[in-house]
């Protein structure tokens, strides 16, 4: 489910949110086709029906109590279903995701799909997942402890219903994690969190109380003994990693009279070599069950080799790439407007303007489709003192530039880190995209408009598709996809991987 009935609801900001969606995609649609929507104050009978299939209503009786708490938004709502169900050849399956009804559809094409099956530990919005999604992997089961991130994961993966998408701490589904995961799993990935990864301690990763989710992570591999683990990292576990290979080389597990063990091996990878954006190092670690390396002829480290071959003719992508055809925006000057709809400083939705496939890599990240709209491009607030900084400051210029020194918000500059302030390079991969941006999002300037760069512009360079939506507050957007794993990355690895399924 999508969304829970009005007379139901467990989290209202959640469902609003999800009602305002529906509203401006509708809108959008009918812009692009130069369509106006006419105003409807009440539902007809086709029109509670279609309610009733997106899972807004259970029955007509509840008509009143959505009009109470949709508010304002409720002859919007009732006009832009309205209009819909007028002009569905319009739309075809873009408003699917908006209904209960059809995402149950999904759920049941899905399950009767040969794909290969994959469980995603510590999902966050779904970097890795899409990309394995887009390499034609089937997901069963994703678990993260943030409601956001959660949110954000059931809306883009409507194929997979809403109670295999939990919102929990690994550590309390572990012991029971067959409940969630009945059946055959043919890889295992995710990013456990390591805090107790000093070169200088000697204990093993697995040991460190710091590490319990990691630990928890290698419980659930043993549980689930998929055939392939994918677990990535920041590069600073590179000091442990000769632990983690330990920890999964030490794996035994006993299963319908076999003892499988793993072979692992790890390399530091960049994401700007996958064809992505953005200079970003993650560490990857491949591990493969003893059955399948033995029948495959393959190692963990083979496949590695394998994945630099499949990269070797990419070409590094530039960040202006993923700023092309998207709409200028201004910064909002005011504090508060941020979350606020405008026409200069941006929407939650818009309609795209140009053709989303208009350069190679917006081609390569959208799949070749022509997205007719945009979520999450929405200019941030910025101060009187920083407006005039990102003026000031030239591409590749920080804060120790002169040109800046005398409004510098700090009584000294070594108050400040030397890409406190930072303009980005257009004609280079970006920078590395980070969950810091939540907090100011001043080491990520425009190279060209003085603002900074929007959630759709840091998830383009993230390489996700311009119809993936982040869900939640604007600050929260930025966290999910700051942790988040390059699609394209993921998506190229999970090429290589697949061969073996």
């Amino acid at each position: 489910m999508i969304f829970e009935s009005v007379n139901k609801i467990s989290n209202k900001k959640a469902f609003i949110e999800l009602i305002l969606i529906y509203i401006r995609m509708v809108e959008v649609i009918a812009y692009r086709n130069n369509k106006t929507i006419a105003l409807i104050s009440e539902p007809s009978d086709i029109i509670c029906d279609e309610l009733k299939d997106m899972g807004v209503i259970e029955s007509s009786n509840d008509i009143p109590i959505l009009k109470k708490l949709v508010g304002h938004d409720y002859v919007s709502l009732i006009s832009a279903i309205a209009f819909y169900l007028a002009n569905k050849e319009l739309y075809g399956t873009q408003l699917y995701k908006l209904s209960n009804k059809h995402r149950k559809n999904l759920q049941e094409q899905s399950l009767s799909k040969k794909e290969p099956s994959f469980v995603d530990f510590f999902a966050g919005a779904g970097g890795l997942s899409c990309g394995f999604t887009q390499a034609g992997y089937r997901v069963c089961f994703a678990n993260d402890h943030e409601e956001v991130c959660v949110r954000t994961y059931r809306f883009n993966h409507p194929e997979l219903p809403s109670n295999k998408v939990v919102k929990e701490d690994i550590r309390k589904i572990v012991d029971n994690i067959t409940d969630f995961v009945n059946e055959s799993v043919d890889i295992v990935i995710g990013g456990p969190p390591c805090q107790g990864f000093s070169s200088a301690n000697q204990q093993r990763i697995i040991d460190d109380p710091r590490n319990e989710l990691y630990k928890y992570y290698i419980e659930a591999i043993k549980r689930i003994a998929p055939k392939f683990v994918l677990m990535e990292n920041v590069r600073g576990m590179l000091s442990v990693a000769g632990q983690v290979v330990d920890d999964y080389k030490a794996i035994k597990i006993e299963k319908e009279g076999q003892i499988y063990t793993y072979d692992i091996s790890y390399r530091l990878l960049n994401s700007m070599n996958f064809g992505v954006a953005q200079s970003r190092e993650r560490l990857i670690y491949i591990a493969i069950r003893s059955d399948i390396a033995a029948s495959r002829n393959i190692s963990a480290e083979t496949i590695f080799e394998e994945i630099d071959e499949a990269c070797k003719n990419n070409t590094n992508v530039n960040l202006q790439a993923a700023l092309d055809f998207i709409k200028p925006l201004e910064a909002p000057r005011v504090k508060g407007m941020t979350e606020e709809d405008d026409e200069i400083t941006g929407k939650k939705i818009d309609f795209n303007a140009y053709d989303s496939c208009a350069n190679d890599y917006l081609c390569a990240i959208n799949g070749g489709r022509d997205i007719p709209y945009v979520f999450n491009h929405k200019a941030r607030y910025c101060s009187d003192v920083n407006y005039e900084i990102f003026k000031r400051l030239g591409q590749g210029e920080d804060s120790t530039d002169p040109k800046i020194a005398d409004i510098m918000p700090y009584s000294s500059r070594n108050h400040c880190f030397k890409d406190k302030y930072y303009k980005l390079i257009a004609d280079k991969p970006c920078r590395t995209i980070t969950a810091h941006l939540k907090m100011d999002c001043l080491s990520h300037i425009h190279p060209h408009q003085v603002r900074s760069i929007t959630p759709r512009e840091a998830a383009r360079i993230q390489s996700f598709p311009d119809d993936y939506v982040f869900l939640g507050a604007y600050l929260k957007t930025y966290m999910q996809i700051g942790n988040a794993v390059p699609v394209l990355m993921a998506k190229q690895i999970a090429k290589v991987l697949k061969k073996y399924l």
